[in-house]
């Protein structure tokens, strides 16, 4: 099983960080050993002092998949969940001013969450969700998929001409605005569509 991430899918959230919204996806991707287990909180590492959340749409593959085209991606998928990438924010800075790799920045243990998997037909249009992450109550971070820069059947078709998609892979289809830091004790909560879809403990 791999993580494939895009990142600046969302055009506010390119331009919070000062980065250019992008011609086509951007892609990374994290190991096996990012994901959180079921009922285990994140654990803050000791290499970063700024970690930050980055709620979005997580995708999961169900069928083994290669040049996919963009009219059939609908059927390699048919649940949906949200997640977070976390992100070691000051690791990522230092990295990209000496123009290197984000994977330690981005790809750490623990560094992906993701919560309880919906059918997609229990949704509806996949490109019309709303979600929203709440910090100790308070929501930090919400969007919709509608404004994603490229959809999630666009993002199977472009992923799929570089990498075989296999069954049970994840798609992190990028994060909206609103991203920010987490802090020992926080709980995390995000909802999809009015409904809670995970709760997190920041240890």
């Amino acid at each position: 099983m791999k993580i494939i991430c895009v990142g600046r899918n969302y055009a506010e959230h390119a331009r919070e960080l000062n980065n250019e919204v992008p011609a086509d996806p951007v892609l990374f991707m994290k190991p096996e050993t990012a994901l959180i287990l079921p009922r285990q909180p994140f654990f803050y590492p000791d290499f970063s002092k700024d970690i930050h959340h980055e709620i979005e749409l997580v995708v999961r593959i169900n069928r083994l998949g290669k040049h996919i085209e963009p009219q059939f991606a609908h059927r390699y998928y048919n649940e949906v969940a949200l997640g977070i990438d976390f992100t070691a924010r000051d690791i990522q800075q230092q990295l990209k001013a000496k123009g290197l790799p984000w994977e330690k920045a981005k790809a750490f243990d623990g560094s992906a969450c993701v919560g309880e998997w919906i059918s997609v037909e229990k949704l509806g249009d996949i490109q019309n969700l709303n979600f929203y992450l709440t910090r100790n109550g308070e929501i930090v971070q919400s969007g919709n998929t509608s404004h994603m820069l490229f959809s999630v059947n666009h993002l199977i078709s472009y992923i799929s001409s570089f990498f075989t998609l296999k069954i049970g892979d994840l798609i992190f289809t990028g994060t909206p605005s609103g991203v920010g830091p987490v802090n020992i004790n926080d709980t995390l909560e995000g909802y999809l569509e009015g409904r809670k879809n995970f709760s997190l403990r920041i240890k």
